[in-house]
């Protein structure tokens, strides 16, 4: 168990995972297709999501969060890709890093949601002539 939730190192854990597991992968032109695949969508979702901490704007923010976000969900293709074609010698070894990719990947989901939802909330705050509604009226 983690003692600090630290999540930027938690996406360059996973790209690692990812490295050793592509090292596993067979010599094959897919093989070797598909580790390239992977190891630049998931290597590329730790360096996004980091990207988007020294973000310039809330615009800035949402849109680098959500490249990562595309990027760990083309990671989690791959897996599955992986799993399906059973690539792998150890297939019991692919299921904590497809979990981890389906966990980042919701977190990824909640942080972009969260942040749109902040930015409209703030081009359009509540007024007199333009209460908040509440979304059951709607």
């Amino acid at each position: 168990m983690r003692e600090k939730f630290d999540l930027q190192e938690r996406f360059i854990d996973f790209a690692v995972c990812v490295l050793k597991l592509c090292e596993a992968l067979p010599k094959t032109f897919a093989g070797q297709h598909i580790a390239s695949q992977l190891i630049r969508s998931a290597t590329s979702t730790a360096s996004n999501y980091g990207e988007s901490q020294g973000a310039e704007s809330r615009a800035d923010f949402v849109h680098k969060l959500g490249v990562a976000l595309k990027e760990m969900r083309e990671s989690h293709v791959w897996l599955r890709i992986i799993a399906k074609a059973g690539m792998l010698e150890k297939p019991e070894k692919l299921q904590p890093v497809l979990q981890e990719a389906n966990e980042l990947a919701s977190i990824l989901f909640a942080g972009v949601s969260t942040a749109k939802r902040n930015i409209a909330s703030k081009r359009n705050p509540p007024s007199p002539e333009n209460p908040a509604q509440n979304p059951e009226e709607l």
